[in-house]
């Protein structure tokens, strides 16, 4: 195996931390060519489709890739905006309030930076910048409050496959979720008590998770018990009673069964329940996306106002708001914990140079 070298090392060099944040990903353009690219990347994934490879390779190429991108590209012409993805402008936003924040005590030893796991910025393209700056302490953090092997593992495996290729890796700690955090619930909660002093409260809150297939609640996922945890935290601390919240999960795709109940089955049932105003917020996301701003804001809502609802509202995603960026800095001050570097750091490395054959050869 060929490995990425780092032949312009020098051992007087300060060694760095890095901060990466990642989300899932993103298109590059709201064109079906763009999406055709990402939909190959994202649903070749194992960790995704866990389904027999030949046979989900012959259904990809042959069926899903010839109609979804069309759809898939229209859906994101509904939600892109002059800077781009939302995703994409949201995690930029984050990494770049927490670097403000995270580098007024770390300084110059720190580095901030954000990538997606699928799409552009890449994380392997992240981590080639990251060894270009010193980087030999690496935190990651995907930005999946709660943990499922299709999303936090799949992070790790493009973590872990970039690793295999070169030849210095750093230190890692890597951050796998914080559903139950208490400044995570404290953030979301926050920003629902916040959007109800302005907006005011509905007849019932839906605590909208994204699915994936039972099967993976089946094999040992810890998915959906971690999502029916965030809301039971939320509820409790917002005083819901019992019948002012539901959690339901919505995106679910193919014929197999996924999570229930299904976010869009419930909207529709719930006029019939006398229930004429709701508000759906998606705790799962840490930025608005196409499944927020297009799936919830936009397509459930309809369903529920021709089901005979009269009221229907989405409150935001945390994004780059204050409380959000301060639990999240507050996160990753936990896992840098124990990484200062002792002060005469600098001084050791500039005697251990003076020794090192490769310098004096350079």
């Amino acid at each position: 195996m060929k490995y990425k070298n780092n032949t312009q090392f020098q051992h007087s060099e300060t060694d760095r931390i890095g901060v990466m944040i990642t989300n899932l990903g993103t298109p590059d353009k709201p064109e079906t060519g763009a999406l055709r690219q990402y939909l190959r990347e994202f649903l070749s994934d194992p960790r995704v489709v866990e389904f027999p490879r030949f046979a989900w390779w012959l259904v990809l190429n042959l069926v899903i890739l010839r109609i979804r991108p069309r759809r898939s590209a229209a859906a994101y012409k509904t939600v892109w905006t002059e800077k781009g993805s939302p995703l994409a402008i949201h995690t930029k936003d984050q990494a770049d309030k927490l670097a403000q924040k995270l580098q007024s005590d770390w300084g110059d030893s720190l580095v901030v930076d954000w990538a997606m796991r699928y799409g552009n910025p890449s994380i392997a393209s992240k981590l080639e910048q990251f060894n270009a700056k010193g980087v030999r302490k690496l935190l990651l953090l995907p930005l999946y409050p709660q943990y499922s092997a299709s999303t936090t593992a799949s992070t790790f495996d493009a973590l872990a496959k970039d690793f295999t290729r070169r030849r210095w890796i750093p230190e890692l700690r890597f951050v796998t979720s914080y559903h139950d955090h208490p400044g995570y619930i404290n953030a979301l909660c926050q920003s629902i008590e916040s959007f109800w002093q302005e907006h005011g409260r509905a007849e019932k809150i839906l605590f909208s998770f994204h699915g994936v297939p039972t099967r993976y609640l089946h094999n040992g996922d810890p998915y959906h018990c971690q999502c029916l945890k965030t809301a039971r935290l939320a509820a409790e601390k917002l005083n819901l009673k019992i019948e002012e919240y539901e959690v339901c999960f919505q995106s679910r795709f193919g014929r197999e069964p996924w999570l229930k109940p299904y976010t869009d089955e419930t909207l529709k049932s719930l006029p019939k329940k006398g229930v004429k105003d709701v508000q759906v917020v998606c705790p799962g996301f840490s930025a608005d996306c196409l499944e927020t701003l297009e799936e919830i804001e936009e397509e459930n809502k309809n369903y529920f106002l021709e089901a005979g609802g009269e009221k229907y509202t989405y409150i935001p995603a945390l994004n780059s708001e204050e409380n959000h960026i301060s639990f999240l800095y507050s996160l990753i001050n936990e896992n840098l914990c124990n990484w200062h570097k002792p002060e005469n750091e600098l001084a050791k490395r500039s005697k251990l140079a003076e020794q090192c054959p490769h310098n004096r050869k350079s």
